[in-house]
């Protein structure tokens, strides 16, 4: 297949290109400054502009572009530039998907769009949360129903164990220094994935055209952030004895403590198993022994 993806310098675009590339596909990047490499194609998603012929022949577009929600401390004019920086590229591509009959548009969402669920076991099937980061992620689903005929996958990603940043990039450091803890009660639940059954899962739902709507990218076992801790503690031989209270993760990442570090998704993959698709890392332990 010939493939554009659009956030292919984020961690899970870098690691998605080349496996594609591997398995035979053509893909084709969006970029937003001048091309510099024969498989780059510039596109301005704020001016809602993408080059003539981008999109020519193209049997897919994987939409993986978001900055990241830990990047800053929230303020009114960050929380904008998190909304647009997932609604507005998302309406573009489904627009130009629609425009150019391309078949399908991939999209990245997040679990966060069941809000905080508690002990609640949550699939596909469970409505939209409440909170700023599920309002967000509803708003950019809600934008690919710009793609009309297309197949549209929505890509609700938990939170991905990669070597190079994301939670362990925060995580491994804590916990080697000795102050690994659990993050209040540390009894909310994380839906985790490896990188590798994240790109996998990616490439399952492009190669499977019966796959379509929701699908959960996460492990199948989610775990407490307690749990989560313990499991990294164990693997780089030091204790997570601290306990971090709602206060002091307020007093140091504002409203982030509140919509992110206390809340949680136990979320489980059920459309990826339905349709047959394995995991390499099927728990935790497995999974961030493959990270660290």
């Amino acid at each position: 297949m010939r493939v554009v993806v659009a956030g292919a310098s984020g961690v899970i675009g870098t690691a998605l290109t080349p496996v594609l590339r591997s398995a035979g596909h053509e893909v084709l990047r969006l970029v937003r400054r001048s091309p510099s490499a024969p498989d780059e194609r510039q596109w301005d998603p704020v001016a809602g502009t993408i080059a003539d012929g981008a999109l020519d022949g193209v049997d897919a577009v994987i939409n993986l572009c978001a900055v990241d929600t830990t990047a800053k401390r929230w303020t009114p004019e960050f929380k904008k530039e998190l909304t647009d920086s997932r609604v507005v590229p998302t309406r573009v591509l489904a627009e130009a998907v629609a425009a150019q009959g391309v078949p399908a548009l991939l999209n990245s969402s997040s679990v966060a769009y069941y809000g905080d669920t508690g002990d609640q076991v949550v699939d596909e099937s469970v409505p939209a949360g409440t909170g700023f980061l599920a309002d967000m992620d509803r708003e950019r689903e809600e934008a690919t129903k710009a793609a009309l005929a297309a197949r549209v996958v929505l890509l609700r990603t938990g939170i991905v164990l990669s070597p190079t940043g994301g939670l362990l990039g925060q995580l491994r450091p804590m916990v080697a220094w000795g102050a690994g803890g659990r993050m209040g009660t540390g009894r909310q639940y994380l839906a985790w994935i490896s990188l590798h059954d994240e790109v996998a899962a990616i490439q399952f739902a492009l190669e499977h055209k019966e796959i379509s709507g929701p699908v959960n990218l996460s492990g199948p076992q989610p775990v407490t952030n307690a749990e989560m801790v313990r499991a990294v503690g164990r693997l780089l031989h030091r204790p997570t004895p601290w306990v971090y209270p709602p206060w002091l993760l307020r007093l140091f990442a504002g409203e982030l403590a509140d919509a992110g570090a206390m809340t949680g998704q136990r979320a489980v993959p059920d459309a990826l198993i339905r349709h047959g698709f394995e995991f390499r890392h099927p728990t935790v332990s497995v999974a961030l022994a493959a990270a660290l």
